[in-house]
This record gives C-alpha cells, structure tokens and sequence, in this order.
C-alpha cells in the first residue's frame, strides 16, 4: 500500500511540474507573438516616416537611399532595444 501511495505522490509532483513547463512554454509563446505584433508596427511606422521624409528629400532616385536610411534606423533601433534589455537583465540577477 505505501509503494501505491509513493507512485502516487510521486506521479502528481511530475503532473505539476510538466503543467508548470506546458504554461512557461504558452508564456514564451505569448511574449514572441506580442513582440512580433509590435516589431511589425515600428517596421511599418518606420517604412512610412523613410517615405513621407526621405523620399520627398532625396527624389526620385530615391529607392536605394530610402533602403539604406529605413536598414540604419532598423539596425539602431534593435541595438538600442537589447542594449536596453541586456542592461536590465544583468541588473535582475
């Protein structure tokens, strides 16, 4: 009897920690998701100042300059972020 209550126990604290694991991964997911959302509109919000700036600036020869200045402010913008993130991180732990 006690060998059936120890399978038992032992067989809930695997339940609980795979139901623990399940709801980390559905965080993970979540996160990703949400932080694709918001990279596609810094992507479009970035796409539309590159045009309603540069191009009228620039031309009309203007697509390869457009290209370049949008990839700059891209580039900066993801250095800045996990900079940013990275610095948070090393301060949590």
């Amino acid at each position: 009897m006690f060998k059936i209550f120890k399978s038992t126990k032992r067989l809930s604290r695997e339940a609980k920690k795979i139901q623990r694991e399940v709801f980390e991964k559905m965080l993970n997911l979540a996160t990703s998701g949400f932080g694709l959302v918001a990279a596609l509109a810094w992507n479009e919000l970035i796409k539309e100042l590159v045009n309603q700036y540069i191009k009228p600036v620039v031309g009309g020869a203007s697509g390869v300059i457009s290209l370049f200045v949008y990839a700059i402010l891209i580039t900066t913008l993801a250095v800045v972020v996990t900079v940013n993130l990275s610095e948070l991180v090393q301060k949590k732990s």
